[in-house]
C-alpha cells in the first residue's frame, strides 16, 4: 500500500511539474503574440503611410502628352 502512495505521490509531482510548465509556457506565447500583434499593428501604418506617400508622389507627375 505504501509502495502505491509513493508512486501516486511521484505521478502528482509529475503533473504538477508540468502544469506549471505548461502555465509558464502559456505566459510566454501570450507576451510573444501580443509583441506580434503590436509589430503587425505597426508594419499596416507603415505600410498605409508610405502607399500613401506614393500616391501623393504620382499626383505630383506631370501628365504625358499622347
Amino acid at each position: 500500500m505504501e509502495q502505491e502512495l509513493d508512486i501516486l505521490a511521484e505521478k502528482v509531482e509529475r503533473v504538477s511539474a508540468l502544469v506549471a510548465l505548461l502555465r509558464a509556457e502559456k505566459a510566454d506565447l501570450a507576451a510573444r503574440l501580443l509583441a506580434a500583434e503590436s509589430e503587425r499593428a505597426l508594419l499596416q501604418q507603415n505600410a498605409e503611410t508610405a502607399r500613401q506617400r506614393i500616391e501623393a508622389l504620382i499626383q505630383r507627375l506631370p501628365e504625358g502628352k499622347a
